[in-house]
């Protein structure tokens, strides 16, 4: 058992949490929580934290059998000391158990390819989301836990965005992170026109749409633009989209919360109505 906080492990651990550039260096993240532990495929996680006080309390068969794949895997597995967790842990209140994971590596023409192969075997539309410089950690993990709720084949995210390993993040997804497809530090100029060349349609939310989001025909496929929460799209990048559409707004707002937007748009697509896109 690690009862030191000094002890190198921890200090690892420690390293990994704060710094984005020592995770993206190792190709690892954290995830923390009974939750994300058992939403984490064993065969990505290389190192495996439980306090002392959970590894000694009952636990349902899942967890026992979870905990007993990890070490016949091979995998690191300790158990540790409640001061120990707590200086590992990016919550105030651990749950008692915390690994560190490998990182995903998708590629965008896999992504889009794969979304064509589906829209041509399964009659399914593509779907995917767009993200330029979202900052928010919760904003993120709300559209990609969003995103997989609503069919989407992919997240494109530009090297301006919030990490997406963040711990924050990573919590706000609730395993999601682990079942939508995501690329980081993306080219949108890139993206679009690959979607652009298997007419999937980009959409970005702007004053100058002439349509409401839920007038427009989806059918084909989607991508929708999903800008920065304070100062939305760069107009260049809003320039990369086929159509401009709006959503509809009263009182004396300008516009929804990025997250809020993205999830509107997402589901329209997917599911608005009897002529929607959604097979």
């Amino acid at each position: 058992m690690i009862s030191s906080t000094a002890n190198s492990r921890v200090k690892h651990v420690v390293q990994l949490r704060e710094k984005g550039r020592e995770r993206k260096k190792e190709g690892v993240f954290l995830a923390e929580g009974i939750r994300m532990f058992q939403e984490t495929p064993v065969s990505r996680i290389r190192e495996l934290y439980m306090e002392e006080t959970l590894a000694e309390r009952p636990q349902t068969e899942d967890f026992s059998e979870k905990i007993e794949a990890c070490r016949q895997a091979g995998i690191f597995v300790e158990t540790v000391s409640s001061e120990v967790m707590k200086k590992m842990a990016d919550t105030m209140s651990p749950q008692g158990v915390l690994v560190v994971a490998e990182m995903f590596a998708y590629q965008p023409e896999e992504l889009i390819r794969e979304a064509v192969k589906r829209r041509e075997q399964e009659g399914r539309d593509p779907l995917f989301l767009l993200l330029e410089d979202v900052q928010d950690p919760g904003n993120l993990g709300t559209m990609i836990r969003t995103a997989e709720g609503a069919g989407a084949d992919g997240i494109f995210m530009t090297e301006g965005c919030v990490d997406v390993y963040n711990p924050k993040t990573i919590r706000s997804t609730m395993g999601s992170l682990y079942r939508m497809p995501f690329v980081c530090g993306a080219s949108l100029l890139e993206v679009t026109a690959l979607l652009k060349r298997e007419k999937i349609t980009t959409y970005a939310a702007h004053l100058k749409g002439e349509k409401f989001f839920h007038e427009v025909d989806y059918h084909g496929g989607s991508a929708f633009l999903i800008g920065n929460e304070g100062n939305g799209l760069r107009e260049e990048t809003a320039d990369l989209a086929d159509t401009y559409l709006k959503i509809p707004m009263e009182g004396k707002l300008e516009s929804l919360n990025a997250a809020m937007a993205a999830g509107l748009l997402m589901y329209q697509s997917r599911y608005g109505g009897a002529d929607s896109a959604w097979h």
